[in-house]
C-alpha cells in the first residue's frame, strides 16, 4: 500500500517531466550543411559551422534548454563535475537529444575519461553523422589514447564536412595514398 501512495505522489511527475520531441530542424540543417559542404573561404564556412552550432545547442523545451546552459557555463568554469551530472540530468530527460551526447564527451574528454568521450560520441555520430564537432573529439580521444591511425580516420572524416575545420592542421599524410606520378 505504501509503494502504491508513492506511486500516486510521484505520477504527475512522471506524467509530465516527458521531453517533447527535438524541433523539426531538417531543412535548415541541410541547408547550413549545404553552405559548409561547399564553402568557397574560411568565413563562409564558418558562418555556416556556426549556424549549425545554433541548432545543435537549440534543446527541445525551456528545462532542457537551462540544463544544457547551465553544464556548459559548469564546464566553462571547470565544474567539470557538476557539469557532467547536468547532462546525466539532462540525457535522463531527453534521450533522444543528441547534442546533450556531445556536450558531456566534451565534458568526459576534459576529465580525461575518453572512453567515456567515445561513447557518447557513437550516440552523437548515430543520428548525426555529420556532426563535425563529434567527429573532431573523436579524433581528440583517440589520439590521447595514443591510437593515432583511428584519430587520423576521424579527423579526415570531420574534414569532409568542415574543410576548414581548425583541427585540419592535425591531418598527417596518408602513407596509402597514391602519390603525384602514381598512376
Amino acid at each position: 500500500m505504501k509503494s502504491f501512495a508513492i506511486l500516486i505522489t510521484l505520477l504527475p511527475q512522471i506524467i509530465f517531466a516527458a521531453c517533447p520531441p527535438p524541433p523539426d530542424q531538417a531543412d535548415e540543417t541541410a541547408t547550413a550543411l549545404t553552405r559548409l559542404l561547399t564553402a568557397p573561404d574560411e568565413q563562409n564556412a564558418n558562418a555556416a559551422a556556426a549556424t549549425l552550432w545554433q541548432l545543435w545547442l537549440t534543446a527541445p523545451d525551456a528545462e532542457a534548454q537551462d540544463l544544457l546552459d547551465r553544464a556548459i557555463k559548469r564546464r566553462e568554469a571547470y565544474d567539470l563535475a557538476l557539469s557532467e551530472t547536468l547532462l546525466d540530468r539532462l540525457i535522463r530527460y531527453c534521450p533522444t537529444y543528441a547534442e546533450a551526447f556531445n556536450q558531456r564527451a566534451f565534458t568526459r574528454f576534459l576529465r580525461d575519461d575518453y572512453d567515456g568521450a567515445l561513447k557518447d560520441i557513437e550516440t552523437v555520430l548515430s543520428t548525426h553523422p555529420y556532426h563535425f564537432g563529434a567527429l573532431s573529439g573523436q579524433a581528440m580521444s583517440y589520439m590521447r589514447q595514443g591510437r593515432p591511425e583511428r584519430a587520423q580516420r576521424a579527423l579526415r572524416r570531420a574534414v569532409k564536412v568542415h574543410p576548414f575545420l581548425r583541427e585540419r592542421s592535425m591531418i598527417r599524410p596518408d602513407p596509402n595514398a597514391p602519390r603525384d606520378g602514381d598512376l
